[in-house]
């Protein structure tokens, strides 16, 4: 359920107290840590991308506020990384539009995760997820496409590249399904724990 904001709680004073709120404040902890688990070994593909962008669109009730804390956690976990693996990193991250159309997945995943505002559900988490890898799939592959030397410019060099993304495939399903029990499966728990968390936030 969301809370409409009156006049009054729409003003600037109003709205830094509702994001320093238990709710938004446990959402926020709980996406942050998500991402900052990208530091951990972990195979190639494995990671909270979706499922942290579909749990912030589905309950961060201000959208903007939905759209940039996953954006934020990720820009800090790529600048951790950055830090423990030096300039190779960094030189990744100049040239490559494969590294920015991950945040152009978050994005879309969260603009994806609003229809699970009100619904959230075991069945609902699942389909959703499950959507969300193969976005981040097609997204991804053909932006790794796009203007690459490694691929022909052609229908066929982006089916090349695409059946190249398939061995990967599987591992971003099982790091969303993964991450999305623990984020939701996670806040579902504290909720019952917590009153204060029971309202969709900010």
């Amino acid at each position: 359920m969301t809370v409409h904001a009156s006049p009054a709680s729409s003003r600037p004073d109003s709205r830094a107290k509702a994001l320093l709120a238990p709710g938004p404040l446990t959402l926020v902890a709980m996406i942050l840590l998500a991402a900052l688990s990208r530091l951990l070994p972990h195979p190639p593909n494995f990671s909270p991308v979706e499922a942290m962008a579909l749990f912030g669109g589905a309950y961060f009730a201000n959208r903007a506020w939905a759209l940039l804390v996953p954006l934020v956690a990720m820009l800090l976990s790529d600048i951790a990384l950055g830090l423990s693996m030096g300039g190779e990193y960094w030189s990744y991250v100049a040239t490559s539009l494969s590294f920015w159309s991950v945040y152009l997945c978050i994005a879309l995943s969260t603009v994806l995760g609003f229809g699970l505002r009100g619904k959230v559900g075991g069945g609902h988490v699942l389909g959703y997820s499950l959507v969300g890898s193969i976005l981040f799939f097609v997204v991804t592959n053909g932006v790794t496409w796009f203007g690459s030397t490694m691929y022909p410019q052609t229908g066929a060099g982006l089916v090349a590249a695409y059946v190249a993304g398939i061995p990967f495939f599987k591992w971003t399903v099982m790091g969303t399904l993964f991450y999305s029990a623990m984020l939701f499966g996670g806040f579902a728990l504290l909720r019952r724990q917590a009153p204060s968390l029971r309202a969709q936030t900010v």
